[in-house]
């Protein structure tokens, strides 16, 4: 927590950018063997949103960028700092967030991207929240944005049934309020596991070929079984540790904020951590798993349905691959 004459941090701008297409279980029947009933009794999902032809994850990110901006009331020109989380960049280099910075005209900030997979946005967001607390940067633009359906492998109903494409975004600023804004964060890895969720091939390791491409290793891979238990765990872990870290309890959470991967997940954590499934926030039945922006536009939608009134406690919780996990502890 925050002394006296520490410099604090709080959002006080979202904004969020999803694709118009919708891809609904329905449609997902007539691209691979599934069903309506199948994914959503297994995974919760109904639906997710899907790029068209020719967008990239910085159109994403930029559109969600400016809402956020003119949600916090400052120019692009205001803002020093910009932290993309994203997997799924638009090329290897330059950074994505470099690409936003030019599209939305923020020529003063210095960008760069972070790769923590589905728990891209805290991580983002710690980063940020670090560095603005150690006095380089005043304003920072946070982004979670992923343009994951290009790279899933369409006949593989494992996986292409849990992905969707969206972006979301805050605006962090300095503050010395130490009561309100960001409280806590807690960020942790395991590289034993990075064989369990992975796109194999596209860096230095497996380079494009036409081997690589014929056997579909620029796609997503999933150890759905393990990855389900590793989540579970760690994202309990993450919860109980943030809460001690913000000097509170895990039952002073009035709205837990989970990575949206699967129902079945989420009720479990709910359920180990004995938090009423009442204070969970779940969109993914209409987004899917949108990785490092899943939690990012969760916030802004709970934002959105005054789930977030002043002095309620929130807390984000993200696992991915790496596998990582995170938690921010934010008070409103």
């Amino acid at each position: 927590m925050n002394t006296k004459n520490e410099i604090g941090t709080k959002i006080v701008g979202m904004g969020i950018c999803l694709p118009e297409k919708i891809l609904t279980n329905f449609d997902m029947e007539k691209i691979v063997e599934t069903s309506d009933e199948w994914i959503r009794t297994r995974t919760g999902i109904q639906e997710r949103r899907i790029i068209e032809k020719g967008q990239a994850t910085s159109d994403l990110a930029s559109e969600a960028a400016k809402e956020a901006l003119k949600n916090a009331g400052l120019k692009p020109s205001e803002i020093d700092l910009i932290v993309v989380g994203t997997i799924t960049p638009d090329m290897l280099f330059p950074s994505t967030a470099c690409v936003v910075q030019r599209k939305i005209g923020a020529e003063n900030a210095a960008c760069f991207d972070i790769s923590a997979a589905c728990s891209g946005f805290p991580y983002a967001l710690s980063v940020a929240d670090g560095l603005i607390r150690a006095g380089q940067y005043r304003k920072a633009l946070v982004i979670g944005a992923e343009a994951l359906s290009p790279f899933l492998d369409w006949k593989e109903r494992s996986t292409c049934v849990l992905f969707g494409d969206g972006a979301g975004a805050c605006v962090l600023v300095s503050t010395s309020q130490k009561e309100k804004g960001i409280i806590a964060t807690y960020l942790g890895s395991d590289g034993t596991y990075t064989d369990i969720l992975k796109i194999p091939a596209g860096g230095s390791a497996l380079p494009p070929t036409h081997q690589t491409i014929d056997d579909r290793l620029h796609t997503l891979k999933m150890e759905g079984s393990e990855v389900f238990k590793i989540a579970v765990r760690t994202m309990c872990d993450a919860i109980f540790e943030i809460a001690k870290r913000a000097g509170a309890k895990h039952t002073d959470i009035d709205c837990l904020i989970p990575h949206q991967a699967n129902l079945r997940i989420l009720q479990a954590v709910a359920e180990r951590v004995d938090i009423p499934i009442e204070k969970v926030f779940l969109n993914l039945q209409r987004y899917g798993n949108m990785s490092a922006a899943s939690t990012a536009v969760a916030m802004y939608e709970a934002w959105e349905a005054k789930r977030l009134p002043p002095g309620s406690n929130t807390v984000l919780v993200a696992f991915g691959g790496g596998l990582t996990w995170a938690s921010i502890w934010i008070r409103w």
